[in-house]
């Protein structure tokens, strides 16, 4: 374990050439930024590549290193403009690319073998299996997810070798990260591509129940994450990095996080320097301060429901609007030239401007103190109630004139024949390599559960997490049962005496999570049943392979994998998982590109079920469980809880059953009815099979992405 001594690397962030700087000036020993292509902060500014190997150049010369952050998924068509991305980036020799695409993965190793990889936190590294199996995959890095207390990164570091990143400041997402469909689900916006719209961040209002009123808040709006004064713990835990979250922060935000954050490192146990840190940071306008799951996995002030969550000093709400003006009894001292930002409390959207004229009465003033009432024009439709915040000072500048000279290296980045000849080669052999698209209809088979019924066209896969399902009676053949493990799984089935028919089809499933308190427990369970005969098993990630090293099985793959493109099934297939699920956010256009190349040996597709939107280790106060909650907007889900963790389903589900016979014509080799989340003993079973037997959808559904563009 590493010792107290041991000083981690500071890791800040940049989304402008200009924050790089002002982050190298502050003191960082290292910045990551987003790649020009495929990152998870894809709604910002994308750098140029001359821009990057200005930034590289400039970090080295000030010996600070450069890691570039190319962690959103790949869609089928963007395979060849991620190769040309690849070939630029080897050049430039960074030093680290962040991924999260499997398939990404796949890429790199065999063809761009010299870049140093770092594993993003979408992967979802939460125990020591997870963290186990990355390192030896070869990956140099890796980033824990926020949701870890000291305790729990102490205990991986002493089981691994590998360099381990935490987020030590900045934004927390209520979701494990690599488990939110939230931005997805309700408008097609992947936040595991990059393009999160923070629904998180908007106001929810649960629907009364009977007498009860319905009540109203930012229920899954956390605070901003706040370390400073953990860092001996950190540091005793064996980090080697503090990263800070905040790509799209300006440079007046990372300067002085990065100031405070430098002196706290570089004295520690002085608590001047520490006094000093905190209050840099209290001039960084972020959100609330956190200590977040640190201390435990139940922190108390991670969230603040009546406050919307935003970035900046809290000015007021509009108290009166006139056209666009509105007045403002100020909590915080303004000046003209400040940036602010309304905060539309009905809508939940925001919008950033700059404050050109201050009025207070008929005055028009430079400055306007706490408790003065003033007038400020806003942009859109401002309405009594909404929120004003200042998010930046007037003419702040935190670097002088620019060091960084992108137009230097442009002739460096050009490329030329040479590269262009790569990037072709490269993507005429992936397509050598890949299978050749399936003929169609050569899984459609048809297949009747009873006289007089339309049957299905897919051979069908039922899953649930209720025992009862290995007693169901279906109105349709189904292939097999995924059933999902628990400990309180394992002890119904250990009561029962299973008929060898159901045996032959049961599907055990792991969930997506499983704490590091539960690891040995698993390994119990699944060794057990192994020895029974049990064969076949189902994975809901990465770090999962561990407990079958050894194990003579049949492992398929949840759609929790996020296999969004065929280079993610090669790799799957690769480490002896053979069939497959196509991730749930994919559209059509990009499941026939990926069913074209076959990267599985077996790809299937959840074609029914209620996909939790998101799921949290948050549990408890002030959320409320099954009880429906409805946005701005008019979407509803419901809170459950599964697993130990905070789950919301919508509460319409996603459905393709109409479209089993097209799916199978296109090639797909099984369909999955997940019926998680409904009572077995419900009518509603019965209604999911009518639907497929109909080919017409009974209640209110949704296709999810399926009929849309993902973006």
């Amino acid at each position: 374990m590493s010792g107290i001594d041991k000083k981690p690397e500071l890791l800040a962030p940049a989304g402008t050439v200009e924050v790089f700087e002002t982050a190298v000036a502050a003191g960082a020993d290292a910045v990551y930024i987003g790649a020009p292509f495929c990152n998870a902060r894809e709604l910002a500014r994308h750098f140029t590549m001359a821009e990057v190997a200005a930034m590289i150049d400039h970090g080295h010369r000030h010996n600070v290193k450069t890691f570039l952050a190319m962690n959103s998924l790949v869609k089928e068509d963007e395979i060849p403009r991620v190769v040309e991305s690849l070939a630029r980036l080897e050049e430039l020799a960074p030093d680290g690319l962040i991924i999260q695409d499997l398939g990404l993965y796949w890429l790199l190793k065999e063809h761009f073998p010299r870049l140093r990889l770092h594993a993003s936190t979408l992967l979802g590294a939460h125990n020591v299996p997870a963290v186990q199996r990355l390192t030896a995959l070869g990956f140099s890095r890796v980033v824990l997810p926020r949701e870890l207390t000291v305790r729990e990164i102490a205990a991986i570091r002493a089981e691994t070798k590998v360099e381990l990143e935490v987020f030590v400041h900045g934004a927390m997402c209520f979701s494990y990260s690599g488990l939110c469909l939230f931005s997805s689900y309700l408008g097609g916006k992947s936040g595991l591509r990059g393009r999160c719209v923070q629904p998180c961040r908007r106001r929810y209002t649960y629907q009364a129940a009977g007498r009860k009123a319905g009540g109203s808040g930012y229920f899954f709006s956390m605070n901003d994450l706040q370390g400073l004064e953990l860092l001996d713990d950190l540091r005793r835990a064996g980090v080697d990095s503090l990263k800070i979250e905040g790509r799209m922060r300006n440079g007046a935000y990372v300067g002085n996080v990065v100031k405070g954050y430098r002196l706290a490192l570089d004295h520690p146990g002085d608590p001047q320097a520490r006094g000093e840190a905190l209050r840099l940071l209290g001039e960084a306008m972020g959100r609330k301060p956190t200590r977040g799951y640190f201390p435990g996995v139940l922190p108390k002030d991670a969230l603040t429901p009546h406050h919307s969550g935003n970035v900046g000093k809290f000015l007021g709400k509009a108290r009166t609007v006139r056209g666009q003006v509105v007045t403002v009894l100020l909590k915080e001292e303004v000046k003209r030239g400040d940036r602010l930002r309304l905060h539309q409390e009905d809508s939940g959207d925001r919008q950033a401007f700059s404050l050109k004229e201050l009025r207070v009465g008929k005055r028009l003033v430079e400055v306007a103190r706490v408790g003065e009432m003033v007038l400020i024009e806003c942009p859109g439709q401002p309405r009594v109630g909404d929120s004003l915040f200042k998010v930046d000072l007037a003419g702040r500048r935190t670097v002088g004139a620019a060091a960084i000279h992108p137009e230097k290296f442009a002739a460096k980045v050009a490329g030329g024949k040479p590269l262009a000849g790569k990037v072709r080669r490269i993507v005429a052999a992936l397509a050598e390599s890949a299978p050749s698209q399936p003929s169609p209809g050569k899984t459609g088979r048809v297949r009747a559960g009873g006289e007089g019924r339309r049957p299905p066209q897919l051979p069908l896969w039922v899953k649930s997490e209720d025992p009862q399902l290995l007693r169901q009676r279906f109105p349709v053949v189904v292939d097999k049962v995924i059933l999902v493990l628990t400990p309180a799984v394992m002890a119904w089935f250990a009561k029962i005496r299973l008929p060898t028919s159901t045996a032959r089809r049961l599907v055990w499933a792991l969930p997506p999570l499983i704490d590091q308190s539960g690891v040995a427990e698993y390994r119990r369970m699944i060794e057990l049943l192994v020895g029974q005969g049990f064969q076949d098993w189902q994975i809901a990630h990465l770090g999962q392979l561990e407990f079958f090293t050894g194990l003579a099985c049949r492992l398929s793959g949840d759609y929790r994998l996020n296999v969004l493109n065929s280079l993610a099934g090669r790799f799957w297939r690769g480490q002896g998982v053979s069939a497959g699920q196509i991730s749930i956010e994919t559209d059509q256009a990009n499941l026939s590109g990926v069913l074209a190349h076959q990267g599985l040996a077996a790809t299937g597709l959840t074609v029914y079920g209620f996909p939790p939107l998101f799921t949290s280790r948050y549990v408890g106060a002030p959320l409320e469980y099954d009880r429906k909650l409805v946005s701005p907007r008019g979407e509803g889900f419901v809170l459950r809880q599964a697993w130990g963790y905070t789950l919301a389903l919508a509460d319409q589900p996603f459905s393709l059953l109409p479209r089993l016979g097209e799916l199978a014509t296109a090639g797909l080799d099984y369909g999955v009815i997940d019926l998680s989340g409904i009572k077995l003993s419900d009518s509603g079973v019965a209604e999911v099979f009518r639907q497929l037997n109909d080919r017409k959808v009974g209640r209110a559904a949704s296709d999810f992405n399926f009929s849309h563009q993902l973006g």
